[in-house]
């Protein structure tokens, strides 16, 4: 009889050891399940992520593709109204220089209005407030008539392309005359 209270005993701690291991490897597969769950979810979120990205990468390439093209066709532009702004300043026209010129003011409002289809915009920049967001100031000028800081003169015209910057605008830019130098530096305080 005392054998089988020693069998019965060997029987109960290898039934003991059987539940203590399916415990622990319940443990392992729940931590392993949680684990790949987590891993799951990580490369969801990243494939989303990439998704967003790429959406965001082609909203742009179809917006601002023609930057580059847009920037070039620029210079045309450039080219166009010192062509015309020469042309109007001769005081000797003849009916066919007017002609011609007419032709030519065509032709840049045409260019301006493609340019502004893709959503090219002139930037107004005359009588502003110098902003070295969209002007690039080439000097500082005393100009007693406009208040310091204000655009005097447009050099070149900036352009946007959509929400974007696609060329700065070349801008004089008023600086305190004398007078109002001198009434600065007459403040109080100073």
């Amino acid at each position: 009889m005392a054998h089988d209270d020693q069998d019965e005993k060997v029987h109960l701690s290898g039934e003991r050891l059987s539940a203590d291991s399916q415990e622990a490897a319940a443990v392992e597969a729940a931590n392993e399940n949680a684990s790949l769950r987590d891993r799951l979810l990580r490369a969801l979120a990243e494939v989303e992520n990439t998704r967003r990205r790429a959406e965001r990468s082609v909203a742009d390439a179809r917006e601002y593709g023609i930057s580059d093209f847009a920037a070039e066709l620029l210079s045309v532009v450039d080219n166009l109204q010192r062509a015309l702004a020469s042309a109007e300043d001769r005081p000797d026209q003849t009916p066919a220089d007017a002609a011609l010129l007419d032709g030519v003011r065509a032709i840049q409002r045409q260019l301006l209005a493609t340019l502004g289809r893709f959503g090219v915009r002139r930037v107004e920049a005359l009588g502003a407030s110098f902003d070295p967001n969209l002007h690039e100031a080439m000097a500082e000028v005393d100009n007693d008539s406009r208040p310091p800081g204000s655009v005097v003169s447009v050099l070149e015209d900036g352009y946007m392309i959509h929400d974007r910057l696609l060329r700065p605008a070349r801008v004089n830019v008023a600086k305190p005359g004398l007078e109002m130098a001198a009434q600065i530096n007459a403040e109080p305080g100073r």
